[in-house]
């Protein structure tokens, strides 16, 4: 409730709503893992598994979404910032592929391992701001990717 009433600034809400969009499915995620295998050759194989474990991540998170069936929040007299997603709400796909992504190709950029994760909290932090998310919702989301980018980078 206070990040959608006293902490509201329309220029944070545009910049937000933004990057959100390049987190729709995962898709700056894999971007970055494509670039990845586009300028890291020997390892090209690793950065597209990498890649690849964002829309199983999202897959799985789907799941979960359907297993729990929570509605997205609404809040009397204060509009979500941008479109609504018609899906469920928990937990947060954004937060678990962008935790996933963090985990994966942090593992194979050690020195983007943190801004990789500051990016996946960054993401996180925007769906409840926006107003499409609970705050458990992004919690749930981040727990999710992180133990599942840990598990398929252990596979990998």
């Amino acid at each position: 409730m206070l990040l959608r009433t006293r902490l509201r600034h329309r220029g944070l809400e545009r910049a937000l709503a933004r990057y959100a969009w390049t987190g729709e499915y995962g898709r700056i995620w894999i971007a970055l893992a494509l670039a990845g295998a586009a300028v890291d050759r020997p390892r090209r194989a690793r950065w597209l598994r990498a890649g690849a474990g964002v829309p199983v991540t999202l897959a799985l998170n789907y799941c979960v979404k359907r297993l729990v069936g929570r509605r997205r929040p609404r809040l009397d007299g204060i509009d979500p910032t941008g479109p609504v997603p018609r899906s469920l709400s928990f937990p947060s796909a954004h937060a678990a592929t962008s935790f996933a992504a963090a985990a994966l190709l942090g593992a194979l950029c050690r020195p983007l391992r943190v801004p990789l994760h500051v990016a996946a909290a960054v993401m996180a932090f925007s769906r409840p701001y926006l107003g499409v998310h609970y705050p458990s919702d992004v919690l749930a989301g981040a727990a999710v990717g992180a133990l599942i980018g840990r598990a398929l980078g252990r596979l990998g």
